[in-house]
């Protein structure tokens, strides 16, 4: 358990388990997670134990609701009772944040960025997404706004704001002139000849980008494609789909593992982000696999509208919809060997599961990326039952 002033005060309550000891957490997860397995063959199926999160300073990234007056902004949430609550300290942000923060509060008055007032539908700045690297502790900074107003304030200041925070890389405006609860608008404007944070998991250099998704727990994230890449690189795979691979995370660290054995191993991966995809195809590129095409396409029509090459392995790590009836199906008709499935909500992932009629899982486990809420990711490995290794 951690201590947070917030939660004690009932000004922020995003950590709806916070006073559940954190071994009854895993067990209440656990539990659910085996209540969505129910009526599916379990018969050989290995349960790995959960793997755990640190309890605070785990997150690399903080998005800040930006609220106040322009000279004493706050950098926090709008609450239930539409208080705005700072939570520059918050535990689940590294210590260094906190310093960070009030930087860019003093950055935010003298660049004159207005707070955007809900209520009143007036101001520019809506909110501030801080990310680091923990690689090489570079960090990324988006200013949302409201418009292109202000945009020769914040370069005029801008020079001041990296000779006090060095290691500020990427720097970006993005524009979201809606009055609605969006957080990015489709417009990024870049500040920096830098575009993109360099990132390390398991020594696979993986790209963090403005609208990209890239995981917020990266302990927990590196033993999920850590897990992945062991669970599959003994296994007889020549071409493997990665769909709904954001920056590529999964299929880079099995392709790595796989082309050892083979080098002429090719991953194909798809996600509908041409910022992700941008990411991944930097990384494979960094990686110097041969056989690596990334597209953005829709994950799920890319796969229905494919009748050749089939791959023996599929992984697929889809939003929290899941991957659908109709995927489902087509896989079942495609017949890859193996699917590799990871997943935000296990309850679309058990419907899923139930579809995949033709696969029987081999291994599974939990990964405890959101400590403190009911929320956890969690991986599994399907066989074709026909196929015989």
């Amino acid at each position: 358990m951690i201590f947070c002033s917030y939660f004690q005060n009932q000004q922020c309550r995003s950590c709806q388990w916070l006073t559940m000891p954190y071994s009854e957490q895993l067990t209440q997860k656990q539990i659910h997670l085996k209540a969505q397995l129910q009526g599916l063959d379990l018969s050989v199926l290995e349960w790995e134990f959960p793997f755990q999160s640190p309890l605070a300073a785990f997150r690399n990234k903080a998005k800040m609701v930006v609220s106040g007056a322009v000279e004493r902004p706050i950098l926090g949430i709008i609450n239930e009772k539409d208080q705005s609550i700072p939570l520059t300290d918050c535990p689940l942000y590294p210590s260094h944040f906190n310093g960070i923060f009030e930087i860019i509060k003093d950055f935010i008055g003298r660049a004159g960025l207005v707070p955007y007032n809900i209520a009143k539908q007036k101001g520019e700045l809506k909110y501030i997404l801080l990310t680091e690297s923990t690689y090489n502790q570079e960090l990324m900074l988006r200013f949302v706004l409201r418009s292109e107003k202000k945009l020769p304030l914040i370069t005029r200041e801008l020079s001041g704001l990296q000779e006090k925070i060095p290691n500020l890389r990427v720097i970006t405006a993005n524009i979201q002139p809606l009055h609605a609860a969006i957080l990015e608008g489709e417009k990024e404007i870049f500040l920096t000849e830098q575009q993109v944070l360099e990132e390390r998991f398991n020594q696979i250099p993986l790209f963090i980008r403005p609208q990209g998704f890239f995981q917020t727990n990266p302990t927990v994230a590196q033993a999920l494609y850590r897990t992945a890449q062991e669970w599959i690189k003994h296994l007889p795979i020549t071409h493997l789909w990665d769909l709904f691979c954001g920056v590529g995370g999964f299929g880079l660290h099995c392709a790595t593992a796989l082309v050892k054995g083979n080098p002429n191993v090719k991953l194909t991966g798809i996600e509908i982000s041409p910022s992700a995809i941008y990411s991944a195809t930097l990384s494979g590129q960094k990686c110097g696999l041969k056989n690596v095409y990334f597209q953005s396409l829709d994950a799920a029509n890319f796969a229905l509208n494919q009748n050749e090459n089939k791959p023996e392995l599929v992984i697929v790590n889809p939003p929290r919809r899941g991957i659908g009836k109709s995927l489902a199906q087509f896989l079942n008709k495609m017949q890859p060997h193996f699917i590799l499935y990871s997943s935000c909500n296990a309850v679309t992932m058990g419907k899923d599961l139930s579809e995949l009629t033709h696969y029987q899982m081999q291994k599974i486990q939990l990964f405890d990326m959101f400590p403190h809420t009911s929320h956890y990711e969690v991986l599994t490995l399907l066989k074709h039952k026909d196929f015989s290794a």
